[in-house]
């Protein structure tokens, strides 16, 4: 491969997130021109039933006349998210068995209607 070639892919900038199974990397490139571009990364890790594991990647291209729109758009979605949502994870709604708490059921009747104050019967101890 040829210098320019090297220089081409070569980071001239980078940071990394760790997120969990989720890596990002936020590298600044060159162009052949030399003029600079971003790359995000997103490499997410996975297991084979075997206990081997592998990544895979997402990758975006973001140039320098695109950052003013993207930084404007990623800023209102999150944004929009966070007054939505909130900040807080709730990291069991990832789990397959979860349940909205309004939906569990506790012998067949709703979590909420098992623990309101209606939900109890007067138990006199004579009868036990």
């Amino acid at each position: 491969m040829s210098d320019k070639g090297t220089m081409e892919k070569e980071e001239i900038f980078s940071k990394v997130l760790r997120a969990g199974r989720r890596t990002y990397f936020f590298d600044v490139r060159a162009t052949r021109a030399d003029d600079y571009y971003l790359t995000i990364t997103e490499s997410k890790k996975f297991t084979n039933d075997d206990g081997s594991f592998y990544y895979k990647k997402h990758k975006i291209y973001l140039y320098k006349e695109d950052f003013a729109g993207f930084n404007e758009i990623l800023q209102e979605m999150t944004d929009y998210i966070l007054d939505e949502k909130g900040e807080e994870v709730i990291s069991e709604r990832h789990q397959k068995n979860f349940k909205p708490e309004e939906q569990e059921e506790t012998n067949g009747v709703p979590a909420a209607a098992a623990t309101s104050p209606k939900a109890f019967t007067d138990v006199s101890f004579d009868d036990i």
